[in-house]
């Protein structure tokens, strides 16, 4: 890993790595730098050729070139670190896993500037981060819903921030997610499709929209039923938007239970909340869960795969079920 408090002078450029553009060569040469992390370098003047600063990433580099880089220490993340205990599953120099519980908020935001999963992981990662995009910081690269528990990959350094975001980008990141539902579905298994984006009608809340908005796909496979009342629904995720579960069950008459923003009272459905009013009470949050986890090692190349039990709250919520 890059010592950055180090000045690094590269080797000449060769004649076959002539006319590259400065930032790519740049890249290539530094695999532990982002190439936009490298965009901020060359801006900031920390590139050279001879005694010249260089700050277009467009250049094209010529054969015999030697350039020097200074990576700057890391900046001081603006959120303080805090003494919260956080269930790691898994941890290395590049990356680690965190069991996130419900109630925690992953990234300090307006109302949530302490408690969160960042302020957590400032302290426990004290001085092993190498710095995202210059700061350090851990990176989170994917997020779960304040009251959504389970499982998230949070990286440590460039070279894992950018490797596992593309991987993101590219839907090969395995997610699985348990959730609770008031009903059963029909059909038990499938597929639902539709764009999300922010409800025309309420503007804090996410919803299928005809027009706009980003593809959705989300696969789901009925795990368990209760009667009529509920069922335990399987979820992996093809695509991660914004309550992308929750809105997608709803659409289909199936809101998690404990979700006081998409749930839909039909008078069709009164029956149903009435019966499961007693779990209901007991019950503050969504019902998901964030259960598996699966990426290739944005270092070593090996699949990895996680698993998480279903929290406390949700096992008793499923006895209590099985009672109705």
């Amino acid at each position: 890993m890059i010592d950055e408090d180090t000045i690094i002078s590269l080797p000449e450029v060769l004649p076959t790595e002539e006319n590259l553009r400065l930032d790519k060569y740049l890249a290539q040469k530094l695999p532990d730098l982002s190439r936009s992390r490298i965009q901020r370098l060359i801006a900031n003047g920390y590139v050279m050729l001879d005694d010249t600063v260089l700050t277009d990433n467009s250049r094209k580099v010529k054969k015999s070139d030697a350039y020097v880089i200074t990576v700057p220490p890391a900046e001081e993340a603006e959120p303080a670190a805090e003494a919260i205990d956080l269930d790691i599953i898994y941890e290395d120099e590049d990356l680690l896993v965190v069991n996130k519980p419900a109630g925690m908020t992953v990234h300090p935001a307006a109302g949530a500037y302490h408690g969160t999963l960042v302020n957590a992981l400032l302290y426990h990662c004290a001085d092993c981060l190498s710095g995202i995009g210059g700061v350090k910081r851990p990176g989170i690269v994917h997020r779960i819903d304040k009251e959504t528990s389970g499982l998230l990959v949070v990286a440590k350094n460039d070279l894992a921030h950018q490797r596992l975001s593309e991987q993101f980008a590219e839907h090969s990141i395995e997610r699985t997610y348990f959730a609770i539902v008031y009903g059963v579905p029909n059909p038990l298994c499938g597929t639902i499709e539709g764009n999300i984006g922010r409800s025309p009608y309420d503007r804090k809340k996410m919803a299928i929209v005809s027009c706009g908005g980003k593809t959705a796909i989300t696969h789901y496979k009925t795990i368990q039923i209760f009667g009529r009342s509920a069922a335990l629904v399987q979820c992996n995720l093809e695509t991660g938007r914004t309550h992308q579960i929750r809105v997608h069950l709803s659409s289909i008459g199936h809101a998690l239970i404990g979700d006081k923003v998409y749930v839909k009272n039909k008078k069709s459905e009164q029956a149903v909340f009435e019966k499961l009013k007693c779990c209901i009470n007991s019950f503050p949050r969504q019902a998901l869960h964030a259960k598996s986890l699966g990426f290739i090692h944005p270092r070593t190349g090996e699949q990895m795969s996680f698993n998480s039990e279903l929290p406390e709250d949700m096992q008793t919520l499923l006895e209590q079920l099985q009672k109705i």
